[in-house]
């Protein structure tokens, strides 16, 4: 899951990077309303944290911009505005969610997780495909009885091959999921990972395969 901070002041922001990073998303920063209205155009984020005072303007603007362009992803409002005017102003503004400065880490990431788990969003369900079952707010995949660990970014892959069980997942998808604009990704690393799933998923002894369409993408179907 790919996420947008909007915040210019640089040790928050590489701070939401690291603690959201460390429980599973991909974090892209933008530091100022330009930047952000910029990507949101480009990129189709799973969810955006938006702070209100950016360098260049009001961050209702990036709202209203993302909301007038047809992004209709959650976005949460992280500021050090706490008048209730406020509140009701971004509120009604589109945003989805509203959380003052100074906020404990753990309650952020649980407001992000709620707003992914709304009908809908990219949270809250069990994936199953073959005799695979994937907890996307867990981040565990079973197969049959038995958990079967994998890395953060195989498991990103393998969730959206599940999402899209027996259909072509196009690798700049899984490019796009998982890693941000300042990644830079090793030489080749989708086969990379695909293979390592390959490998794990065999000696899991899991009822699933990784079939590779040359130049396209992927299919997880069921084995026959």
């Amino acid at each position: 899951m790919r996420l947008l901070v909007i915040e210019d002041e640089d040790r928050l922001s590489g701070i939401l990077k690291s603690k959201l990073g460390d429980v599973g998303f991909t974090v892209d920063i933008a530091g100022s309303a330009a930047d952000a209205s910029a990507v949101l155009e480009l990129i189709n984020y799973d969810l955006a944290v938006l702070d209100l005072g950016l360098p260049d303007g009001d961050g209702l603007v990036v709202l209203r911009s993302a909301r007038r362009i047809g992004r209709a992803l959650p976005i949460l409002i992280l500021t050090a505005r706490d008048a209730i005017e406020d509140r009701v102003a971004g509120l009604n503004a589109g945003a989805d969610d509203y959380l003052t400065k100074p906020f404990a880490m753990t309650e952020l990431i649980a407001r992000i997780k709620a707003l992914l788990r709304r009908p809908g969003g990219v949270l809250g369900m069990t994936l199953e495909a073959g005799n695979g079952r994937l907890d996307t707010v867990g981040r565990e995949l079973t197969v049959g009885e038995n958990p079967v660990r994998f890395s953060r970014r195989e498991l990103a892959i393998l969730e959206q091959m599940m999402r899209r069980f027996g259909r072509i997942v196009p690798k700049a998808v899984l490019e796009e999921k998982l890693y941000g604009i300042d990644e830079e990704p090793d030489s080749n690393p989708i086969p990379v990972h695909v293979h390592h799933l390959r490998r794990q998923l065999e000696a899991a002894n899991a009822s699933l395969v990784i079939h590779t369409i040359r130049g396209v993408g992927y299919i997880l179907a069921e084995k026959t």
